[in-house]
């Protein structure tokens, strides 16, 4: 059964940790899983895929993490999901760099918490995971056109835009943990998450075919 993301559970689980229960670590891990995974899909590069599975992600950041907990509760204020985030992220850095034998984007490209760690959400993810909400085509043919025509709106979008709508949308952040990775206040975070969709749904109507079947 899933757990709920109660910050209550989730201060008592710290506390737990604090106390030294291991088992908590296990048990907040668990908690978060479904959010980190979504994360790990959402920014997986597209070439490795098949060859890097999320679970696989997971269980390393989870070993990750296991190993940092001290280090974590002795010198960060960051809330928990934020904390296993960056592992995670950090994880699928490391997983890039392994398969494709090559660094990864300059850091001053990259859009994160650490900003040498997480990799760039994917604008084709993004825009299949959109449709996946919006739309369900019978069409694979439609589908892959609609992918693509999204896919470019999104590139059209600043990155810290199309990171914005990543946070919100997709992995489900709240405004405080969107400000918190991106480094700025939660009214500027929220500002920018309108502007953003507002941007998204402008580019789409510029386009051929407009934002029809989105």
């Amino acid at each position: 059964m899933a757990m709920t993301n109660d910050p209550s559970d989730t201060g008592h689980l710290l506390e737990r940790l604090r106390g030294g229960d291991r088992q908590a670590l296990t048990d907040l891990f668990q908690r978060h899983r479904a959010r980190l995974r979504r994360m790990v899909e959402l920014r997986l590069d597209a070439r490795l895929q098949g060859r890097i599975d999320a679970s696989d992600v997971l269980q390393d950041a989870f070993l990750d993490a296991a190993s940092h907990l001290d280090a974590y509760l002795r010198g960060t204020d960051l809330p928990p999901f934020l904390w296993l985030r960056c592992v995670v992220s950090q994880r699928l850095a490391i997983c890039h760099r392994r398969h494709r034998g090559t660094k990864m984007r300059d850091v001053s490209q990259e859009i994160s918490l650490h900003r040498d760690a997480t990799p760039q959400a994917s604008s084709a993810a993004l825009a299949s995971m959109l449709l996946g909400r919006l739309t369900s085509p019978s069409n694979a043919a439609i589908r892959a056109e609609q992918v693509l025509r999204v896919q470019e709106a999104l590139n059209a979008l600043d990155p810290i835009d199309r990171e914005a709508i990543a946070l919100r949308q997709f992995e489900e952040l709240s405004r405080a943990e969107m400000a918190q990775v991106l480094g700025i206040t939660e009214e500027a975070g929220a500002k920018r998450y309108i502007r953003a969709l507002r941007r998204l749904k402008a580019v789409l109507e510029s386009r051929p075919g407009g934002a029809e079947g989105h």
